[in-house]
């Protein structure tokens, strides 16, 4: 699933392509995949414009020229694609959105969506979020106060939206094995160090920095001559690297469960808080 590496990846590119084109056509595959009638949704947005593309979390936030938002969410197996129709992905598609010639093609919305929303709404529908690792406000002081008084393991924490923002399976063993601890850790104990609570936010900063800066772990490109997209996946140092040897120690590099939700780590190198 896309994480906020890849959104934000996706958030850059699409910016530097889409920003203040006339939206020409709508095709709906899909109509679970959106919130309106076909009809009114192409109605709404042919004929706008796209005028600054912002990423909260996991979602990409189209603000479109007539105030409305365009709120993209991939969930599991979602893409993005922009071509024109001769580099059409060989894939089905859900929705596509047509600028001229060329066409913003979403791909495996099949848990994921694209809602037209207003402003107020597209509010509420994030309220629920909590901050963003990589916002400037953020700190080592403010990500302290988000730890205290949680319990659960750390990888659960880590992948709460409630509580920070944008991170999943992915970059949780990453964050994980960049501060030395293992996804089981409680977070309480963590939180009742000030040395581990540094360390993990460091690591939670520099990770998500690098793989959104290597254009996240995604392989499939957003578009034709796309090197960038999924760059970071070979960088991965344990996340789906079961029974490879650690990068850091030369241990081997164990998968278990974790509430319902695999986790990868070094049991050599990674210590229990």
């Amino acid at each position: 699933m896309p994480e906020l590496p890849e959104m934000e990846n996706y958030r850059v590119l699409l910016s530097e392509k889409i920003l203040d084109l006339p939206i020409t056509g709508v095709i709906v595959n899909r109509d679970k995949s959106i919130n309106k009638e076909v009809q009114a949704f192409s109605q709404e947005l042919v004929g706008n414009r796209v005028i600054f593309v912002e990423r909260r979390a996991k979602h990409l936030i189209f603000h479109l020229a007539n105030g409305k938002r365009l709120v993209l969410h991939l969930m599991l197996g979602g893409m993005i694609y922009w071509g024109t129709e001769a580099e059409r992905p060989d894939r089905s598609t859900q929705v596509e959105i047509q600028f001229g010639e060329y066409t913003l093609f979403f791909i495996g919305l099949r848990l994921g969506y694209l809602h037209l929303l207003t402003s107020k709404e597209t509010e509420e529908a994030m309220s629920d979020l909590g901050p963003e690792p990589l916002d400037r406000r953020m700190n080592a002081e403010r990500f302290a106060n988000l730890l205290k008084g949680r319990r659960g393991t750390l990888k659960t924490t880590l992948v709460n939206q409630h509580i920070i923002a944008g991170i999943g399976n992915c970059y949780s063993d990453e964050i994980a094995f960049a501060a030395g601890l293992r996804p089981s850790s409680k977070t309480q104990n963590i939180a009742s160090s000030t040395e581990l609570t540094e360390r993990l936010y460091h690591a939670m900063q520099s990770v998500l920095r690098e793989a959104a800066s290597e254009g996240g772990y995604m392989e499939m490109p957003l578009m034709n001559g796309d090197t960038k997209t999924g760059s970071y996946d070979e960088q991965c140092r344990v996340y789906d690297r079961e029974g490879e040897a650690c990068p850091r120690c030369g241990g081997t590099i164990e998968r278990v469960e974790i509430t319902g939700k695999k986790a990868f780590f070094c049991p050599n190198c990674q210590n229990e808080a």
